[in-house]
């Protein structure tokens, strides 16, 4: 290989004299050949900025950060067998249950039963009477709400016998809401007063008739004298 880079043989030269290197040799054994750093590079016609070749090396990984992967924005997928439950907002209204109209004309309607016989025939017809307009406005809708929440404590009041605060809530109905029911109000008040005075009669009766059965009850072991 030497050789190639050595100018042919020079019958003049000494048997240590170096020998002599030819340039052109060296360039006709295919060495690579590099441009004048003074040749200038044309611009390219799209007018983008040319890149080095040094710089654009296929070998050599890109500098910078690696562009954004589409799969981080995606959520883990759920693992369950029940999806995420929903929060409910705190200022959600809550939705109360409507009163019933047989939840309050029933019970008064069994009180009515009760007092027949023990009142005027022509009372219990009024407050009959009275309980029909009570049905016909509340069927409707000429009745607020208000009304028929309160009429429905009052009827809870009487079945468990607290005649005062029965008694509570129908005064309260009659300074808050006379329009709406002064027309049957007087009924159920009629209703309260003689459930109350016949509640009372039976307790009455019903202590005198232990009292009396306490009297003649007989202490064992003691014989009367006759």
């Amino acid at each position: 290989m030497a050789e190639l880079y050595v100018k042919p043989g020079n019958t003049e030269r000494g048997w240590n004299d170096p020998p002599q290197f030819s340039y052109g040799l060296q360039t006709q054994a295919g060495g690579p050949k590099r441009s004048p750093l003074t040749k200038r590079v044309a611009a390219p016609q799209d007018g983008s900025p040319r890149v080095p070749t040094s710089e654009t090396s296929p070998g050599l990984p890109p500098v910078g950060p690696p562009p954004p992967s589409s799969k981080a924005s995606r959520p883990p997928p759920f693992v369950g067998s029940c999806p995420p439950s929903r929060t409910v907002p705190m200022d959600s209204p809550v939705v109360e249950p409507e009163t019933l109209l047989e939840d309050v004309l029933r019970p008064l309607e069994r009180v009515l039963e009760d007092c027949r016989g023990h009142i005027k025939k022509q009372v219990c017809d009024d407050i009959s009477r009275r309980l029909a307009l009570l049905q016909e406005q509340w069927a409707g809708g000429k009745l607020s709400t208000p009304v028929k929440k309160r009429m429905a404590l009052l009827v809870q009041e009487l079945s468990s016998h607290q005649w005062d605060a029965a008694d509570d809530i129908h005064r309260s109905l009659m300074v808050d809401h006379v329009t709406e029911v002064s027309q049957w109000m007087v009924g159920v008040k009629r209703l309260i007063a003689v459930k109350r005075s016949l509640f009372s009669e039976e307790e009455a009766n019903e202590e005198k008739s232990i009292a009396t059965a306490e009297q003649n009850q007989t202490v064992p072991g003691v014989q009367h004298d006759l």
